[in-house]
């Protein structure tokens, strides 16, 4: 932390780290909003486009005089505008962009002390729980993973040093959905912080702070970019009580995100309404191939009417995305069909307009340990895909002469 001050002369040289005023933009429609941003237009130039400030170094104009920026890892132009558009997206009040979603929730666990107790949804993606469970645990940090969907499970594991829960919702790959009302109000009592991780969905789907959540993170490398061309991870928060911790955290370690992948991202947001109400509509068309089909055995999507979580998705977001995993029948069939692709494509990550088709025990899982992949259904019939925008004819086509082997 700074001392003596020094955090209130930081605070007169840095644009932006009082945070964005929550009313400005308060009647747009989510639409408008994403395709304006925060700040809309440059006022000097005009400029639609935000400028491309590739700076490391901002001159002064004279002692005690300042821009507003001073050097690119504590702030820049380009990289701030990305921001502030996500803070007003969220509904919070300040965000930060980092180099990699790993990179941001890094940062994030930093704000806890050796001891402290972190309850952990025990469905999430693989490279978080590596990094909890190989790193940081390492520094005395205590996490427990508990399945998130039980209330009860969740208050029978707050300690005296809990001082977090972190989640997702819906879950990854098993797609699972989680109360955030419900959590909140747990972790509130016991006194402790409530992230939330809004990747498969980003705001335009569900926005957490309105259930409660303090903090919300991203890998903005998914839907938010939703073009398979950049890393980025994002914080967001909602009180300025967070706002002295986490900008001393991301300054001195330095993991931002470049002026380059800030504009390419602030670009591509600008279309993520679009693309999600395509990638939904394509994943009730594929959802609806994969629960005929004779050799899917189970089916995992948050808007098919037939999953368990369907009522609460209805009651606290507006819509479902387009991720769904399935189950086949045989080991054999899964290695076949990924063998049988043509159109679509066998690879990590998602989010993406191309449709991506991952296997989660050995790609995005693997670091989850074997009992625990066992008991959520992380096996090796399991099949995670993340619908693209293509023409849901050409996808079905495709997954039907995979499968039929």
């Amino acid at each position: 932390m700074v001392q003596d001050g020094a955090f209130d002369d930081l605070k007169r040289q840095i644009a932006g780290l009082e945070g964005i005023d929550p009313a400005r933009h308060g009647t747009w429609a989510m639409d408008t909003r994403l395709v304006r941003g925060y700040g809309g237009i440059d006022g000097a130039t005009g400029a639609l486009s935000v400028p491309i400030y590739p700076s490391a170094t901002f001159a002064h104009p004279g002692y005690d005089r300042s821009t507003g920026f001073m050097y690119g890892r504590c702030g820049n132009p380009t990289r701030l505008a990305l921001e502030d558009s996500i803070a007003m997206l969220e509904g919070g009040c300040k965000a930060w962009a980092f180099s990699s979603g790993m990179a941001a929730l890094s940062t994030l666990l930093k704000l806890f002390d050796p001891g402290d107790h972190i309850i952990v949804g025990d469905d999430l993606y693989g490279g978080t729980y590596r990094l909890m469970d190989q790193v940081y645990a390492r520094f005395g940090l205590e996490f427990e993973y508990i399945d998130a969907t039980d209330l009860s499970q969740v208050r029978r594991a707050l300690r005296p040093n809990t001082r977090a829960l972190f989640v997702e919702t819906p879950t990854n790959p098993m797609m699972k959905v989680v109360d955030l009302a419900g959590l909140s109000v747990l972790i509130k009592e016991a006194g402790g912080l409530f992230i939330v991780d809004n990747t498969l969905l980003t705001p335009y789907f569900q926005r957490p702070f309105e259930q409660g959540a303090d903090i919300v993170v991203h890998s903005a490398t998914k839907y938010l970019c939703g073009h398979n061309d950049i890393l980025c991870g994002l914080v967001v928060i909602r009180e300025p009580a967070l706002i002295e911790p986490l900008f001393m955290l991301s300054m001195s370690e330095g993991g931002m995100l470049s002026p380059h992948d800030s504009w390419l991202l602030q670009r591509s947001i600008k279309t993520l309404g679009l693309r999600l109400e395509k990638q939904q509509q394509n994943a009730f068309e594929l959802v609806g191939f994969l629960k005929a089909h004779p050799r899917v055995k189970a089916v995992h999507y948050v808007g098919d009417p037939d999953h368990p979580g369907y009522g609460l998705s209805k009651k606290q977001a507006s819509g479902f995305g387009g991720m769904v995993s399935f189950s086949l029948e045989s080991p054999q069939l899964l290695k076949s069909c990924l063998g049988r692709l043509r159109l679509v494509l066998y690879a990590e990550s998602l989010g993406g307009v191309e449709t991506l088709i991952t296997y989660p025990l050995e790609q995005t899982h693997g670091a989850v340990p074997e009992e625990l992949r066992e008991r959520l259904g992380i096996n090796d019939r399991l099949l995670r895909l993340s619908v693209g925008i293509e023409d849901p004819r050409d996808l079905i086509e495709d997954l039907d002469q995979a499968l039929s082997v």
